[in-house]
């Protein structure tokens, strides 16, 4: 992303290709922008599975996420949510995914989560541009 792009989370930004750089849309599209989180998992900030960090300003994300509980888990390098929408769900959908996460998790349900997570990510599907 060029050094002047808002802050606010990819999904609200008017247009977003606009703030892309070359090399930026490349590792967008192909997720390696999302390399670096693997350094939290093995510090044990992060999991592998579950709800993905909220941005710093995405307030209303925190505050249903505390309503509901599902701010306990660590979060995620991936999720459920981002299996089923990723950066295209409106906030209250994506709180709904996370909570269904928070309910059925188990080391099947993260098999079966990072599993489809690597076919989203090599068909490159539901990846804001």
């Amino acid at each position: 992303m060029r050094i002047d792009t808002p802050q606010v989370a990819t999904h609200l930004l008017a247009n977003g290709q606009n703030y892309l750089t070359p090399i930026g849309s490349f590792l967008r599209k192909s997720s390696f922008d999302e390399l670096p989180q693997l350094w939290s998992v093995l510090k044990g900030d992060m999991s592998l599975v579950g709800p993905r960090p909220a941005l710093f300003n995405q307030y209303d994300l925190k505050e249903l996420r505390t309503k509901l509980g599902v701010h306990k888990i660590a979060p995620g390098v991936t999720g459920w949510a981002q299996i089923n929408g990723r950066d295209e769900l409106p906030i209250p959908e994506k709180v709904k995914f996370d909570k269904f996460y928070f309910d059925k998790r188990s080391i099947w349900f993260d098999l079966k989560i990072i599993f489809l997570t690597v076919y989203k990510v090599l068909h490159r599907s539901d990846v804001s541009h």
